[in-house]
């Protein structure tokens, strides 16, 4: 009988952190996106820094304006970072991974905080060197993907 009682304990356990486990390893997973981002446009790679982004009409980055689409989104990158001088080296800093559970548990959606900074030598159409984001992440069968990106 106190067997039983221990297996019983022990699943109750076990099942209590499940959640906590998934949660960790959803967030590990979107600061993965986050590095392999940062790591492709340290090599001048805007495409594949565009992975991190959802591929659809209503993704939407808001900076000095608002722009919807990854195509759109892909576009002003192109522009505002036309060559490597221009895009530099990129970190992220300070970076907070909050998971957004729904009602049933499940965890679908993200947010993600930090500072971004650009070391570079040349300046394009975007001028600006450092600033904050908030990134609203939706888990995809393609992975974690950026749905809205408010860059400033």
């Amino acid at each position: 009988m106190k067997l039983s009682r221990w297996v019983f304990m022990g699943l109750l356990a076990l099942v209590a952190a499940l959640p906590a486990a998934a949660a960790t390893d959803d967030a590990a997973a979107i600061r993965q996106v986050l590095a392999d981002q940062q790591a492709a446009w340290n090599r001048g790679d805007v495409e594949t820094f565009m992975h991190g982004y959802k591929d659809a009409p209503d993704t939407t980055f808001v900076g000095s304006s608002v722009r919807k689409g990854y195509q759109a989104i892909l576009a002003s990158y192109r522009k505002h970072y036309a060559n490597n001088a221009q895009m530099g080296r990129l970190t992220f800093s300070d970076v907070d991974v909050r998971m957004l559970p729904c009602a049933q548990g499940a965890v679908r959606y993200a947010v993600v905080t930090g500072r971004f900074h650009l070391d570079r030598s040349e300046h394009g159409e975007a001028a600006q060197d450092d600033g904050v984001y908030s990134l609203l992440w939706e888990k995809t069968a393609q992975g974690w993907k950026i749905i809205l990106d408010h860059s400033s």
